[in-house]
């Protein structure tokens, strides 16, 4: 399985970004997709999850104004990024594991990862 980010960039502060991550091949739709970020100098977290009802959860410092979803017919996961602040940069990736029960950002057993995509925000 590979999965395969784009959409990042440079933006200043204020703008929007919109991340895709595409799946290579097709993976069990109960599943806990999610984005996480490494931010430089700094360990890698968590910022938003989507189950496999689509439930949806997020770290407080993104929520409100990041969206999570996803195209399953397309095999796509997207993250919506607005209001974009310069503590958002960072290296954005996506994942995925199989949803025993708990499925947000602390999930701690994502078993694919995409290698990421840079995200820049400054004025």
């Amino acid at each position: 399985v590979q999965l395969v980010e784009s959409g990042g960039g440079s933006v200043q502060p204020g703008g929007s970004l919109r991340l895709s991550c595409t799946v290579s091949i097709y993976v069990r739709t109960n599943y806990c997709w999610g984005w996480f970020r490494q931010a430089p100098g700094q360990e890698r977290e968590g910022i938003a999850t989507i189950d496999s009802n689509g439930c949806t959860d997020y770290i407080g410092s993104v929520k409100g104004r990041f969206t999570i979803s996803q195209d399953n017919a397309k095999g796509t996961l997207f993250l919506q990024m607005d209001n974009l602040k310069v503590e958002d940069t960072g290296r954005y990736c996506c994942a995925a594991g199989p949803d025993g029960g708990y499925c947000g950002p602390n999930y701690s057993n994502m078993a694919y990862w995409g290698k990421g995509t840079p995200v820049t925000i400054s004025s």
